[in-house]
C-alpha cells in the first residue's frame, strides 16, 4: 500500500515538472563591437574591355589546331605542311591517349608555330615577287619597287601596308605609336635582305612576325 503511494507521488511530481514553464530570463540589451579586421588592400577597378583586347576577367587562350590551320590558310592562301604531323604536339587529341584539345599557351607550341610561319611566309613571299598584277599578291599589294628593292620604299608607303597586313593578320589595326616601331623594324630588315640579295625575305620575316604574334595565335 505504501509502495503504490509513493509511487503515484513520485508520477505525480514528474508530471508536474514536466508541464510547468520554465522561468522567463530577463532581456538584456545587445551591443555590437567592431571588430579590426586590419588593413584591407584597396580594390583595383577592371581595365576597360576595350583597352584590353576584351580579355577582362581571364586570361587569354590560344587557338586550337584546327583554328591555326584554317587562319593560316585565310591569311596566305598557303597551308603548313607539317600541320597535320605535329597536330598531337601541338595539343590536338588523338581520341586513344588524349580525348580533349590542349589550349595552353607553352614554348612547345610556340616554337613549332615558328617554324611553320617561316615555311608559310618565305614561300608566299617568294610567290609574291613572281606575281606582276599586285591585286595577286598576299603580303605587299600595291607595293611597287625597281628590281625587288624594298629599301627604297617611303615611310608612308611602308605604313600603309603594315596597316594592311595588321588588319589581315589580327582583325585589327595598328596603335600609331606602334605602327612606327614596326615601320623601322621593316626598313632594317629590308636593309640586310637587300645585303644577302634575298628580297624575298623583307616582306616574309615580317609575315613570320604577324604569324608569331599572341595577337594571331591567341582570342
Amino acid at each position: 500500500m505504501k509502495t503504490a503511494f509513493l509511487q503515484s507521488a513520485l508520477l505525480a511530481v514528474a508530471v508536474a515538472a514536466c508541464t510547468s514553464k520554465p522561468a522567463e530570463k530577463p532581456e538584456l540589451a545587445g551591443t555590437l563591437e567592431t571588430v579590426d579586421m586590419g588593413h584591407h588592400p584597396p580594390t583595383v577597378k577592371l581595365p576597360d574591355p576595350e583597352e584590353n583586347q576584351g580579355h577582362v576577367g581571364r586570361k587569354p587562350r590560344r587557338i586550337t589546331v584546327a583554328q591555326l590551320r584554317e587562319s593560316i590558310l585565310t591569311t596566305t592562301g598557303r597551308q603548313w605542311s607539317q600541320i597535320n604531323a605535329l597536330a598531337a604536339s601541338l595539343g590536338q587529341p588523338d581520341y586513344a591517349l588524349t580525348v580533349s584539345e590542349s589550349t595552353e599557351a607553352n614554348l612547345v607550341f610556340a616554337k613549332f608555330v615558328e617554324d611553320g610561319a617561316r615555311e608559310v611566309c618565305l614561300a608566299v613571299a617568294s610567290a609574291d615577287l613572281a606575281r606582276p598584277n599586285a591585286a595577286d599578291r598576299v603580303l605587299f599589294p600595291d607595293v611597287t619597287v625597281a628590281n625587288r628593292d624594298f629599301t627604297t620604299m617611303t615611310d608612308d608607303a611602308i605604313k600603309a601596308n603594315l596597316s594592311y597586313l595588321s588588319v589581315r593578320f589580327w582583325g585589327q589595326p595598328f596603335a600609331p605609336a606602334e605602327r612606327d616601331a614596326w615601320t623601322a623594324t621593316f626598313k632594317t630588315v629590308a636593309a640586310r635582305a637587300k645585303t644577302i640579295n634575298r628580297p624575298e625575305q623583307a616582306w616574309g620575316a615580317m609575315c613570320v612576325a604577324f604569324m608569331t604574334d599572341p595577337r594571331f595565335i591567341t582570342y
